[in-house]
């Protein structure tokens, strides 16, 4: 049984929605702490999120970035708000579909029916901006092409993409290489991180691999000129 959440503000709808997906033969979570939402859903790792856009505390838009961010979930927009510029900044942050309210039971169900056959046999897929990474084969999906990595770089942005926002420090990137902390090679991290780089910079990706002194790494997109 595929397992739906659900991120809705308005009790009455979320009610409504969750028995209608449940009669629909759904599991259904209900996500009633909104300012969170992006660590639950990640940690619960439903089949597909639907998403209201306007949330106390925080927007419909940071959830859905942040959670894109971390994991290939897909995510519908159900929202009230139908400004071509909401639905446009809701697609360019990862979500799926997006559908206005009131929407027909039935356009509904078929939306969801189409996501959910487009992301078959793609659990394995971590997202970036603009790729894909299958985290079983290290094969990075970008621009209409495939490409396989060699296994050290598959394993760095592996690490990175997991680690979202958030800095990757260099223990965590030698236990992915090597599964150990006991020493870390700082110059054979380098040559690998060096080669990633590299193997981004010609594949033209969006994102790249940023070092903080001290710190660690992570992966930023580039601003457009």
């Amino acid at each position: 049984m595929k397992r739906l959440a659900v991120v809705e503000d308005e009790v009455y709808m979320r009610q409504e929605l969750c028995s209608m997906l449940e009669k629909a033969g759904y599991a259904v979570i209900e996500i009633t702490a909104f300012e969170d939402a992006a660590e639950q859903l990640t940690a619960l790792a439903p089949d597909l999120v639907i998403l209201d856009l306007n949330l106390p505390g925080i927007s419909g838009f940071q959830i859905c970035r942040d959670l894109k961010q971390k994991t290939s979930i897909p995510v519908l927009v159900l929202t009230s708000r139908d400004q071509m510029t909401d639905e446009l900044q809701a697609l360019r942050l990862g979500a799926d579909e997006y559908l206005t309210k009131p929407c027909r039971k039935e356009r509904l169900l078929a939306r969801i029916t189409n996501i959910l056959k487009r992301y078959e046999g793609r659990s394995n897929l971590l997202e970036g901006q603009g790729f894909l990474l299958d985290r079983g084969t290290y094969t990075l999906y970008i621009n209409n092409s495939s490409v396989v990595l060699p296994k050290n770089q598959g394993k760095l942005l592996e690490a990175l993409l997991v680690g979202g926002d958030i800095l990757v420090t260099a223990k965590q990137l030698s236990m992915a290489l090597w599964d150990t902390t006991e020493f870390i090679d700082e110059n054979a991290l380098q040559v690998n991180l060096t080669r990633l780089k590299k193997t981004m910079a010609n594949l033209d990706m969006k994102q790249k691999i940023v070092a903080v002194r001290g710190l660690g790494y992570r992966l930023e997109t580039e601003e457009a000129p």
